[in-house]
């Protein structure tokens, strides 16, 4: 089968559920990534000395090593102002990932929860935006799932020193076990940031990553949690 993540910033996908598209690749699956943004506009562009489109370039690259790493069948990297989606015209944002769920017609569209996880306005924008488009493509095109990427309570309390919302348990759908193997794929796909490297040892990233990956879904109800983002298609 086939899944689409889509997110607004490189590196996104492997604080999220990188483990989790490693295991789905491994299990044979189709998985393809759409970021809106290149990332340019993060403040460690200040340490290297770069402009906001420069910094871009570079983080675009460093996700060329991100998509050998995981394996992926695709990536598409827009280039939607990092930091500014909330000034964008959201039916740009919507034609943009529209047009990737045409191309791709994916059996699981993942982004982000309502709450954003961090609350950062690019993700509270590219939920929104996701499943708008998601919702008036799905009455022509076959697109059974739209999932959110989420953390738990006790993820949410244990990081260190970022403030995370987290999706209480009687809502979340579906709970992805990931191994080591997979686990370790997600830190190496961290590790291809190196432009971004400090930021993510500062996250205690790496040591949060948890064998158990939950996903609240859209209009649907596993009671109890299915163990895979397939799970009955």
């Amino acid at each position: 089968m086939k899944a689409l993540y889509i997110f607004p910033h490189p590196d996104d996908e492997s604080f999220g559920p990188g483990a989790v598209m490693a295991r789905q690749r491994k299990q044979g699956h189709e998985v393809h990534l759409l970021v809106l943004t290149r990332g340019g506009a993060t403040k460690q562009r200040h340490r290297l000395g770069l402009s906001v489109e420069e910094m871009g370039a570079v983080r675009a690259k460093e996700m060329e090593e991100v998509l050998r790493v995981y394996g992926l069948a695709g990536m598409t990297i827009l280039d939607f102002p990092d930091s500014g989606l909330a000034r964008c015209d959201p039916r740009e944002l919507e034609a943009a990932v529209t047009a990737q769920l045409e191309r791709l017609l994916p059996e699981v569209v993942v982004t982000y929860p309502v709450h954003g996880i961090s609350g950062f306005h690019d993700h509270l924008v590219t939920h929104a935006v996701v499943k708008r488009a998601w919702l008036e493509a799905r009455e022509r095109l076959p697109l059974p799932r739209l999932a959110f990427h989420t953390v738990s309570r006790e993820t949410a309390e244990a990081s260190p020193h970022f403030s995370l919302s987290h999706t209480p348990a009687e809502e979340i759908d579906v709970v992805v076990p990931v191994d080591g193997d997979d686990l370790a794929t997600c830190r190496r796909a961290l590790d291809c940031y190196v432009t971004f490297a400090e930021t993510i040892e500062r996250s205690g990233i790496k040591g949060l990553l948890p064998d158990r990956v939950p996903f609240e879904l859209f209009g649907e109800r596993f009671d109890p949690a299915a163990g895979d983002l397939f799970a009955g298609l």
